[in-house]
C-alpha cells in the first residue's frame, strides 16, 4: 500500500485512473479544474479539454457506450450547459460506466452564482455520491463506476471548494484495472424517439427503487452512535464540521446521498426526540427528511447562504441543542484561543484587480472612453466593471455577452427614452469563452441583422482557470499540437462584414477601432489579441515617473494599473510590477512617464 497526501482533485484522478477509466473529457472551471489536469498525467487515458461542458458530455456518453470506463467533470454552472445530454442520459444508460464530477462553490469563490448541483441528480433520477474527505474521493470513484455498470445509469460525484482542494492522507494500490467491453447496438435503448423514450422511462423510475436498496447497505452511509441527547445528519465536508463543531453527537455520515436510505435514517431517529441536518446551500436533505416524517432543525438555524465552517455550524446549533436537551452548549466545547487575531479594521483593503499590463486593461478604457454599453461575459475581464474603469453594464453566464447584446440593441433601437444609447452597446467576452457559447450568438447577430460590436478579448489561454489551453492556442491538454482555430476567419465565415485586430496595448488603434465600429451600422467583430501577462512574459521596458514633468492630474490612475500609485503629489510607477506595457505613458498628457531600460 502506498500513502499519499492528495487534494481531493488529485484523488479523483488517481482513483479514476486505478479504476480504468480510458476517457476523460471537462471543461475548465474552478474548483474542479484540477481533476483533468491531474488526470492527464497519467499513461492509457484520453484526456482533452472540450469546446463547452455539453460537448464533454457528449464525448462522454460516446466513450462509455463504446466501452471505455469514462469520467467527466465541470463546475457546478457547468452543469446547466451539459443539462440537456444529461436528462436524457439515464433513458439511455451506459454501456461502460460513467461518472460525472461536479464540483458546487459554497461561498462563491469563484463563480456567479451558489447553485446546488444535488437538485440535478434527483431531477435526473441518478444516483449521487459525495465524498468527505480526499480519501473517500479515491474509493468512490472505482464504487461510482462499478454502481454505474451494476444499475446501467451513469452516477454523479458531488464535491465542493472544500474537498476539491483540501488535502487529506490516501491510502492505495498503484494498479490500473482493465475494462474494455464490447459495443452492441441496441436501438430502441439508445435512440430517444418518443416511442423509444416512453418505454425507457418506466425503466429509469423502477431503477431508482434498486438504488434506494442499495443505499441502506452502502459502506458510504454509517451510523457513528455517541450521546443519544443529539443527533446529526450531514454529508460532505460538512460531515467534518459537524464532527469538529460537536465531537459528543451521534452523527449520521451520508456519502450515498440519492436516494436517502429511508429504513437507515427512520431507524437512527427513533434514538432522538429530533434530528439536526447540517449542510451547505439548499435544505435538500432536510426537505428529504421532513417528507419521509421526521423531525428536523436545519436551514431555520444553519444560513442558507455561503460557506459554513466549524464556528458556523457550533453557533448556529449549540444554544438550539442546549434547550432540546438540557445539557449546555448541547455538548459543545468551544475550541481554545489561539492568540489574539488582528484587528481587521487596521488591516488595508485589497479588492481584486486585474494584473499589471493585462493585455484587457487598454481595451477596457477604450470602451469607456467611448461611452459604451457594455455586456460582459465570465473571465478576468469581468474584475474590469470595478473603479476607475467600471467598464461593465452587465454580466451573467459564458456566452451571454453576445445574446445580451443583440437584446440591448434591439430594445434601444425602438425606445425614446435610450434613444441616445441605440448603436453604443458592445457586447464583451474571453477567447474560450467566445468557443465555448458565443459563436451561436454571434450567427444569430448577423442572421438578425443587429447594429452592435463584439470584441473577443484574446489572451490565447483560458486564463481565470489555471491557463489552459482550448481549440484556438493550437495545443491539447495532452500537450499535442493540433490546429488551432482563426477567430477571425470564423467570425467572417459566418457573415461578420468588418473583423479587425487590434493589440489592447497601442491605445491610439485600440481606440480608433472601437470608435469606428461602434459608428459602422454593422454587425462587427474586434479581436483584441495580445497574451496574457502571467502565461508569456512580455518584451518591454519598465517605466518611471519623471516627477519633475508630473503635474498630479491622475490621469494615469484612471487606467487601474496596481503599479501605479499617487505619493507625495505624484504618481509613482512600482517598477517590481510594471511589465512595461505603456499604457500610462500613452494616456500621460504631459510626457511624465518614461520607459527606464530593459529587464535583468
Amino acid at each position: 500500500m502506498k500513502r499519499a497526501l492528495l487534494s481531493g482533485n488529485e484523488a479523483v484522478a488517481l482513483g479514476a485512473w486505478c479504476a480504468g477509466v480510458r476517457v476523460a473529457a471537462a471543461y475548465p472551471g474552478t474548483p474542479s479544474t484540477e481533476i483533468l489536469e491531474e488526470l492527464a498525467r497519467y499513461p492509457d487515458v484520453y484526456c482533452e479539454w472540450s469546446p463547452n461542458e455539453k460537448v464533454a458530455m457528449e464525448v462522454g456518453i460516446g466513450s462509455c457506450l463504446g466501452g471505455a470506463r469514462t469520467l467527466v467533470a465541470m463546475k457546478h454552472v457547468g452543469l446547466n450547459v451539459a443539462a440537456d445530454p444529461w436528462m436524457t442520459l439515464p433513458y439511455i444508460g451506459v454501456n461502460a460506466g460513467l461518472v460525472l464530477a461536479v464540483a458546487d462553490d459554497p461561498g462563491m469563490h469563484s463563480s456567479q452564482n451558489e447553485q446546488d448541483s444535488r437538485y440535478y441528480a434527483r431531477m435526473a433520477k441518478v444516483p449521487m455520491l459525495e465524498p468527505a474527505d480526499s480519501s473517500e474521493c479515491f474509493e468512490m470513484i472505482r464504487a461510482a463506476l462499478e454502481l454505474s455498470e451494476r444499475h446501467d445509469t451513469p452516477v454523479m460525484l458531488r464535491l465542493e471548494t472544500r474537498i476539491s482542494h483540501s488535502r487529506t492522507v490516501v491510502e492505495y494500490r498503484e494498479e490500473r484495472r482493465t475494462v474494455d467491453l464490447p459495443y452492441e447496438k441496441d436501438a430502441v435503448k439508445r435512440v430517444m424517439i418518443p416511442g423509444h423514450a416512453r418505454l425507457r422511462h418506466p425503466v429509469v423510475i423502477e431503477r431508482l427503487g434498486d438504488l434506494q436498496r442499495e443505499s441502506e447497505s452502502s459502506p458510504f452511509n454509517r451510523v457513528e452512535m455517541r450521546s443519544t441527547r443529539i443527533g446529526i445528519v450531514a454529508s460532505g465536508v460538512c460531515y467534518q464540521y459537524a464532527r469538529e463543531a460537536f465531537p459528543e453527537a451521534s452523527l449520521l455520515k451520508l456519502g450515498f446521498v440519492y436516494p436517502l436510505p429511508e429504513k437507515m435514517l427512520h431507524e437512527f431517529a427513533s434514538h432522538f426526540r429530533r434530528l439536526y441536518v447540517v449542510e451547505e446551500m439548499e435544505p435538500w436533505i432536510e426537505e428529504s427528511l421532513k417528507a419521509m416524517g421526521i423531525d428536523v432543525v436545519g436551514k431555520a438555524r444553519i444560513p442558507r447562504d455561503g460557506e459554513l465552517d466549524p464556528d458556523v455550524v457550533a453557533r448556529s446549533l449549540s444554544e438550539l441543542m442546549e434547550m432540546d436537551t438540557g445539557v449546555r452548549g448541547g455538548g459543545w466545547s468551544p475550541p481554545a484561543p489561539r492568540g489574539t487575531p488582528p484587528d481587521q479594521s487596521v488591516l488595508p483593503s485589497r479588492p481584486p484587480v486585474m494584473c499589471p499590463g493585462c493585455p484587457h486593461r487598454g481595451l477596457f478604457y477604450a470602451l469607456r472612453r467611448n461611452k459604451a454599453v457594455v455586456s460582459s461575459d465570465i473571465g478576468c475581464y469581468t474584475l474590469s466593471v470595478l473603479p476607475p474603469l467600471s467598464g461593465i453594464d452587465c454580466q451573467v453566464c459564458m456566452g451571454a455577452g453576445v445574446g445580451m447584446a443583440l437584446g440591448l440593441e434591439k430594445a434601444f433601437a425602438s425606445s425614446e427614452a435610450n434613444a441616445g444609447k441605440a448603436g453604443k452597446v458592445v457586447g464583451v467576452l474571453g477567447d474560450s469563452t467566445f468557443i465555448h457559447g458565443g459563436i451561436t450568438g454571434l450567427i444569430d447577430m448577423v442572421y438578425n441583422r443587429t447594429l452592435s460590436t463584439i470584441v473577443i478579448l484574446d489572451n490565447r489561454t483560458t486564463a481565470m482557470t489555471g491557463f489552459q489551453d482550448h481549440p484556438g492556442t493550437g495545443r491539447t491538454l495532452m500537450g499535442e499540437e493540433t490546429f488551432a482555430l482563426d477567430l477571425a476567419e470564423l467570425a467572417r465565415a459566418v457573415g461578420v462584414e468588418s473583423v479587425r485586430v487590434v493589440d489592447p496595448w497601442d491605445l491610439a488603434e485600440t481606440e480608433a477601432a472601437v470608435a469606428e465600429e461602434i459608428a459602422a451600422p454593422r454587425t462587427s467583430v474586434i479581436i483584441s489579441r495580445r497574451s496574457c501577462v502571467l502565461r508569456e512574459r512580455q518584451e518591454g521596458f519598465p517605466y518611471r515617473v519623471n516627477e519633475e514633468k508630473c503635474d498630479a492630474c491622475k490621469r494615469c490612475l484612471r487606467l487601474g494599473c496596481p503599479a501605479l500609485v499617487m505619493r507625495d503629489e505624484a504618481a509613482v510607477i512600482d517598477e517590481d510590477l510594471c511589465v512595461g506595457c505603456s499604457l500610462c505613458a500613452q494616456v500621460c498628457g504631459r510626457d511624465a512617464i518614461e520607459g527606464v531600460g530593459g529587464y535583468a
